[in-house]
């Protein structure tokens, strides 16, 4: 039976970072982005009622739903997210505190790193799946392809300034099974999702696959 792991690694091509200002902004979204063939949802924890968000989410979608809680900084965090029902969590680093934590609750994690040193300093302590972010920022895709020779056991989920075009290069990478992409969701001016455009983003990225 596949873990909570494994379905992230295969739910690509993308797996959608979500901030929603509210519960039910959340609620409405995710609706909209399962319909379109969506199975796995990272809501960030970049708002205050973010942990309500994961509550709504979770019971509002299907069991084949993957709920997870993204922008993790603290163990107290995470305890928190896999409380509110979350069955993952993403981090944009990783703490030494962090990787006990997830571990000792047996709570699928997936820490970011930036550098050859944090990636293989997470590698240490047993994680093999990672976050590259800011991965346009940190080198893009040619940087992430020169690990795939020198830490071929790991794999990479590139977060942070990716777009449809960029997110192909990524994919095409051996070591880049998914990636993460906020650029999913589409606000109009007022700020306000315009859950149209965002559905269509949404069933365009198939052809990402």
């Amino acid at each position: 039976m596949a873990t909570i792991l494994d379905r992230l690694i295969n739910a690509g091509p993308v797996i959608p970072v979500l901030n929603f200002r509210s519960p039910e902004e959340a609620a409405q979204v995710c609706q909209v982005l399962y319909k379109a063939g969506m199975r796995v949802f990272e809501i960030t924890l970049r708002h205050e009622t973010a942990l309500t968000a994961i509550e709504r989410v979770c019971d509002l979608l299907p069991e084949d739903a993957l709920v997870g809680a993204g922008t993790i900084l603290s163990a107290d965090q995470l305890t928190a997210a896999k409380a509110a029902g979350a069955v993952f969590g993403v981090s944009p680093g990783l703490s030494l505190d962090l990787a006990k934590k997830a571990q000792a609750e047996s709570f699928p994690y997936v820490p970011g790193v930036a550098t050859v040193s944090e990636a293989m300093a997470a590698r240490s302590l047993g994680f093999d799946f990672l976050k590259f972010f800011p991965a346009e920022a940190s080198g893009g895709a040619p940087f992430v392809k020169s690990l795939a020779s020198v830490l071929p056991d790991i794999r990479f989920c590139p977060t942070g300034g990716l777009n449809m075009r960029t997110a192909a290069d990524y994919l095409a990478l051996p070591n880049v099974p998914v990636v993460g992409g906020s650029w999913l969701v589409v606000q109009d001016e007022k700020g306000d999702v315009d859950l149209r455009t965002t559905q269509k983003r949404a069933i365009n990225i198939s052809s990402l696959a």
